[in-house]
C-alpha cells in the first residue's frame, strides 16, 4: 500500500466538470471500475481507484487527469463529487495541517494511491481481456487536440446534410458536412469533435458537448476544403427500446444547410492511422463506428488516385442489423475490389440466420493470421461496447489457430498502436 495511504493522507483522482465532454471513455477505460456518472458528472471512487493510470491517455480533453492531496477521512465522496461545477482548489498545508496531516508527508504521492478498498468486500474487480493501444502508430501524423475546449467552442456553417442509410425506414444515419471557413481546425483520420446542443437540460443547465467521430479524411470532406464530414444516428430509443429523443442526434439530423454549430476539439491522438508505405489496415466496426473508418479508407483512396504512396491490404469488417440500416452501402459497392476486402455482416435480415462481425473474422482466419504475423498490420475497432469482447475473442481463436502466442502478440500490438479498440 502506499506510504502516503498509511499516514492518513489520500492524492485523490478527480474529474474535472469544466472540461469533461461526458464522452465516457474514462468509465470504459478503467478496468477496476472506479468510475461512474449520473446525469451532471464523471467521477471517481477514491476506495477503488489503484492509480493505474490506465484512463489518463485515451481521455480526450484531459479532464481526467486532475489529483487532489486530501486527508484520507476527508476524501471527497461520490455524492459531492457528482454535485459539482467546477473542482474544489487543493488544501493549503495550513489545512492540511488543521487536518492533523503533514504538508512534507502530503506532497510525497506522485500518483494515486493504491486502492484501499474494493466494491464489493472480498470480491476484486477483473480487468477486461486486454486493453487496446493508448498511442499512434509510429508513422502517423502528428494530432492537433483541444484548440476549442468546451468553455471555448468555436463555430462552423452546416453545408450539407443527408439520410445515408436507405430512405422509407425507421433507423436513420445522417452524413453531416460542416464548414470552418479560414478558421484553423485540423483533424487527422480517426479523430473527433464534440458539438454543443442549444438549450439547456431539465435541470436548467446549457447541454454538455457530445462527440462524434470525422467521417471524413485530413484534406476535407471536399479535397482542398476546410470542412470535415460526420456519422450521426438518429437516436429515437434507448438499448430497451423504450421510446427516448436524443437531444444531440436529433439537432444534428434536423440540421439545414446554413444552420451554425458550436463546435469543441478535435479531440483524439492514438487512434490513427499508419501512413508508411505497405502498412495494412483491419477496420471492424458497427453502425456509425464506420465514421473513422470511411475516413481512413478515402484517405487511402486519394493516396492511391494520386499514385504517391504504396499502401498494403485494405480489411473492412462492418456490421449492421440490416443492410437498409447499414450507412454508405451503396458507396461501399462502387470501391474496387483490389483496393479494398469488403464483408459485411447483417443480424437481423428475416429469414436469415444472425451474423454478426465476429463470425465473419473466425470465417477469413487464414487471411487474418497472415496479417497478425505481419508487422505492419494495424487493426482498429469501433462500434458499441457490447461487440468488443467479441471481436477481441475472435482474433484470439485466429491467432491460436495460427500458433500464434495471442498474449505476448496483443501486448505487441497494443505497445506498438496497433490494436485500436474505440466503443462506446
Amino acid at each position: 500500500m502506499d506510504m502516503a495511504v498509511e499516514a492518513g493522507v489520500i492524492k485523490q483522482h478527480l474529474i474535472d466538470p469544466e472540461i469533461c465532454i461526458r464522452c465516457n471513455t474514462c468509465e470504459a477505460t478503467c478496468p477496476v471500475n472506479a468510475i461512474t456518472h449520473d446525469d451532471n458528472n464523471y467521477v471517481v471512487r477514491a476506495d477503488i481507484c489503484n492509480g493505474c493510470m490506465a484512463c489518463i491517455s485515451p481521455c480526450p480533453t484531459g479532464s481526467i487527469d486532475n489529483w487532489r492531496t486530501m486527508p484520507l477521512v476527508r476524501a471527497y465522496s461520490i455524492e459531492e463529487q457528482l454535485t459539482w461545477e467546477s473542482l474544489p482548489a487543493e488544501l493549503s498545508p495550513e489545512e492540511l495541517a488543521a487536518a492533523g496531516v503533514d504538508a512534507d508527508t502530503a506532497e510525497a504521492p506522485a500518483a494515486a494511491p493504491a486502492a484501499v478498498a474494493t466494491a464489493e468486500p472480498g470480491v476484486q474487480p477483473q480487468p477486461p481481456m486486454h486493453r487496446g493501444a493508448t498511442v499512434p502508430p509510429w508513422s502517423a501524423a502528428h494530432a492537433y487536440t483541444n484548440l476549442y475546449p468546451p468553455k471555448a467552442p468555436t463555430t462552423a456553417t452546416v453545408v450539407g446534410n443527408f439520410n445515408c442509410t436507405e430512405a422509407g425506414f425507421e433507423s436513420e444515419t445522417h452524413h453531416v458536412v460542416l464548414d470552418f471557413g479560414s478558421l484553423p481546425f485540423p483533424v487527422l483520420e480517426g479523430q473527433s469533435i464534440g458539438i454543443i446542443p442549444p438549450g439547456t437540460d431539465a435541470l436548467g443547465k446549457r447541454h454538455h458537448a457530445r462527440q462524434y467521430s470525422i467521417a471524413s479524411a485530413r484534406n476535407g470532406e471536399r479535397p482542398g476544403y476546410n470542412n470535415l464530414a460526420l456519422t450521426v444516428k438518429r437516436v429515437t430509443s434507448d438499448h430497451d427500446g423504450t421510446p427516448v429523443r436524443g437531444v444531440a442526434s436529433n439537432y444534428v439530423c434536423d440540421l439545414q444547410v446554413g444552420d451554425k454549430v458550436e463546435v469543441v476539439g478535435p479531440f483524439g491522438h492514438s487512434f490513427l492511422m499508419p501512413n508508411h508505405p505497405k502498412s495494412h489496415v483491419v477496420m471492424i466496426c458497427t453502425g456509425t463506428g464506420s465514421a473513422p473508418m470511411r475516413a481512413m479508407t478515402e484517405w487511402r483512396r486519394r493516396l492511391r488516385k494520386s499514385g504517391k504512396f504504396e499502401g498494403g491490404k485494405l480489411m473492412l469488417f462492418f456490421g449492421a442489423r440490416t443492410q437498409q440500416e447499414l450507412p454508405y452501402f451503396g458507396p461501399l459497392q462502387s470501391l474496387p475490389k483490389d483496393f479494398i476486402d469488403i464483408n459485411l455482416a447483417f443480424s437481423r435480415t428475416p429469414g436469415q440466420p444472425r451474423r454478426y462481425v465476429q463470425d465473419l473474422m473466425r470465417e477469413r482466419a487464414p487471411d487474418l493470421a497472415g496479417l497478425l504475423r505481419d508487422g505492419n498490420s494495424h487493426f482498429y475497432v469501433c462500434g458499441l461496447k457490447s461487440m468488443e469482447e467479441g471481436v477481441v475473442l475472435a482474433l484470439r481463436d485466429v491467432a491460436a489457430d495460427a500458433g500464434l502466442d495471442w498474449e505476448a502478440l496483443a501486448a505487441t500490438l497494443a505497445r506498438e498502436g496497433r490494436l485500436h479498440l474505440e466503443t462506446y
